[in-house]
């Protein structure tokens, strides 16, 4: 199963009609959503279409029937099931009903004595998809975009027969790729993509031209002048074994994280090379009533739906109108964070940008990264090679602070000290038209401080983007005491625009993701200094399912640039967050925590000679790995709890978001506060949960 693209208001419909193949009658089902929404399948859909197949069924046996095909709309096949929906079930007998309802359409479609055939015009996902498994051939529109079984990476997994009848029709590498590799955002294949990997039989022309061309190709399939191969890929015992060992320890790690979905599906497709249809389906409708019952679902599903919503409309967003038009915009500065800001701006926007730095040499530079990076857009397919020569042609690089007079909207993007940041604005205070927009993209510095200096104090505005800018999909935007509604809202506009979601934070240290990222690390440092061993310390976090753990991230974010946010933040937050002598003696020395090459993941590793920087105030019993993740733990329930008091953001809902975000915080958790109140952290330190039972994890009993 796998979400619909949105809750649809009446069920989609079915219905069935007869066309003439010159060769015999063919049956075609077709799914009819309301609204011009992509048909869903919830449950009065499914007994819909079961009905409709018995009928067809005695019509096939009776000899009235040559074929069966079942459609969507040109736009879509099926988008699954609707989640919103599965996130209401409460009972483990209703959870079991949605599985065996889908299975059971799946089997009426199998066990049909003629030929069937799934014509896929639009998206299939999930459940839709698996329907289409269940078909004996599969045809699909040459524009079709968004073909997949992204249930994993939601918690759950394909329970409608995706987990047994994919790898018996691809093979169980090509299935788990499909099932369990592929990440979020690239979880979903194009026509072409199926057509190469064996999802699709045939591609035929899109729109209008799709259905009379499926149509002549099935007459081909039936005829006998094609026939789609169909190898046993169930008769390599070995290359089976194989891809599932591939795969285990990953799924395990996964699952220790707290995210049991892939090891489930990797189980399921383990067993699927022997079960039997029965056995097959018994075991996916097990998995499923688990996995819909677990808290770990529901906190995916809130986090699914929050970060949907909000990226649509953030929570404490001025009115759009407010917003003043951006036609030119400034970045002063041209290193790594400006040209990054230029590139993105420049694309995004459609409009010129100048980046201005010091002197030449490095105002050629940040232009350079602006052509390398469009370049290397352009080499992945993300821009046409047209689009990234314009623009390219739209940034510009100066040293001459002048040439931003014009500018609309200024954003600084200099080295991260306060000093720096006013002086910048003082002097392009002295350049720029009364009614430019000035933005810094501090990470964690008081725009508030920065603005004391200005003779219109109003006009500033944070606008904080995250490293990699390509990437990272949020902007916390800072609005200081006397940011005035139209810098406020150009910044949310700008962030739009940007295709990033914004999400609104009052100026206080750290703002929102930094203050909580750097308290997580500054407490596993602080437990380090304590005696803690690293590997404790490394491993301590692994129940969080983090993209990666406290070294590489502190390796990512930089040592000299989170040595400088921890102190800066225990000046301003107090001695909370702990010193580390460790860390200043690291980036004094200019040693790298850990062994990597390129960027810093998930698999760098902690080198051992870093462990003599730690140690300065040991303890008779240092604490262990879960004294550690106890420690983190509680110390971001309290900081948490402090940001909500100190109305930095508006609730819960919004440190969820930024730490999803911004921070790469794993969905299965539900993001930040869904986590805290699952271990306990919430009440312990607190006294209370963050979200009420049911919000972002199964409702409370009674």
């Amino acid at each position: 199963m796998s979400p619909a693209t949105s809750p649809t208001p009446a069920p989609t419909t079915v219905t069935a009609e007869d066309v003439d193949l010159g060769t015999g009658t063919l049956a075609l089902v077709r799914l009819v959503p309301p609204g011009g929404r992509p048909p869903t399948l919830g449950v009065h859909t499914l007994e819909a279409l079961r009905a409709t197949l018995a009928e067809v069924a005695a019509r096939a046996h009776a000899g009235e029937l040559v074929a069966v095909a079942l459609t969507g709309t040109t736009d879509a096949f099926a988008a699954g099931a609707d989640l919103d929906v599965v996130a209401t079930v409460t009972d483990a007998a209703d959870a079991r009903r949605i599985a065996e309802a889908g299975h059971a359409v799946v089997a009426a479609l199998g066990d049909l004595p003629v030929p069937t055939f799934a014509l896929v015009g639009g998206l299939a996902l999930g459940g839709g998809l698996e329907l289409a498994l269940a078909c004996t051939y599969r045809a699909a529109a040459a524009d079709v975009r968004a073909l997949g079984l992204p249930e994993t990476q939601l918690g759950l997994v394909p329970g409608w027969g995706g987990c047994s009848l994919l790898p018996r029709l691809l093979g169980p590498e090509a299935a788990l790729q499909v099932i369990i590799d592929q990440p979020p955002r690239r979880a979903l294949l194009d026509a072409q993509g199926a057509l190469e990997l064996g999802l699709v039989d045939t591609v035929q022309r899109p729109g209008e031209d799709f259905l009379p061309g499926a149509l002549t190709w099935v007459v081909e399939v039936l005829t006998g002048a094609i026939e789609p191969p169909r190898p046993d890929r169930t008769a390599d015992a070995a290359a089976w074994d194989a891809a599932v060992a591939a795969r285990r320890g990953a799924a395990d790690r996964r699952a220790a994280g707290g995210a049991p979905a892939a090891a489930r599906a990797l189980a399921l497709v383990e067993a699927a090379r022997t079960a039997t249809r029965a056995e097959a389906f018994a075991a996916e409708d097990d998995a499923l009533v688990e996995l819909i019952m677990s808290d770990q679902l529901r906190a995916g599903l809130y986090a699914q739906r929050l970060t949907r919503r909000r990226a649509k409309a953030p929570t404490g967003a001025p009115a759009a109108e407010l917003a003043r038009p951006v036609r030119r915009i400034g970045v002063i500065g041209a290193g790594l964070m400006a040209s990054q800001l230029a590139l993105l701006l420049a694309s995004r926007l459609r409009v010129p940008v100048t980046m201005r730095d010091l002197d030449a040499d490095r105002a050629e530079a940040g232009l350079a990264a602006v052509r390398a990076g469009a370049a290397g857009l352009a080499r992945s397919g993300r821009l046409t090679p047209a689009d990234a020569e314009a623009v390219v042609a739209r940034v510009h690089a100066t040293t001459d602070l002048a040439d931003l007079a014009d500018a609309d909207l200024v954003i600084e993007a200099v080295f991260e000290e306060l000093d720096v940041k006013r002086a910048v604005f003082a002097e392009v205070e002295g350049v720029v038209r009364p009614d430019c927009i000035l933005a810094t993209n501090t990470s964690a510095l008081s725009v508030t401080a920065m603005a004391d200096a200005l003779a219109h104090p109003a006009r500033l505005v944070g606008l904080h983007f995250f490293n990699p800018v390509a990437q990272m999909p949020l902007v916390e935007v800072v609005r200081a005491p006397r940011t005035d509604d139209a810098a406020y809202a150009t910044a949310f506009a700008v962030a739009a625009a940007c295709r990033k979601t914004a999400v609104a934070v009052a100026d206080a240290p750290g703002f929102v993701v930094n203050r909580l990222l750097v308290r997580l690390l500054g407490e596993v440092l602080g437990a380090c200094e304590e005696g803690t061993s690293l590997a404790d310390a490394e491993r301590a976090l692994a129940p969080m399912g983090l993209p990666m753990g406290p070294f590489p991230l502190l390796q990512l974010v930089g040592p000299a640039v989170a040595a400088h946010v921890l102190h800066t933040l225990r000046a301003e937050l107090g001695d909370r967050y702990p010193t580390s002598p460790g860390l200043d003696r690291l980036v004094a020395d200019g040693e790298p925590l850990v062994a990597f090459e390129g960027r810093p993941s998930a698999s760098s590793r902690v080198r051992p000679e870093i462990a003599g920087y730690f140690g300065s105030r040991p303890l008779a019993e240092p604490l262990d790995a879960d004294g550690v993740l106890r420690r983190v733990q509680e110390a971001l329930a309290q900081e948490a709890g402090a940001l909500l008091a100190d109305g930095v953001v508006a609730g819960p809902e919004d440190v969820d978001v930024a730490m999803i975000l911004g921070a790469g915080w794993p969905l299965h958790n539900g993001g930040l506060t869904p986590y805290l109140d699952r271990s306990g952290a919430s009440e312990r330190v607190l006294g209370r949960r963050f979200l009420a039972p049911g919000v972002a994890s199964l409702p409370a009993a009674g």
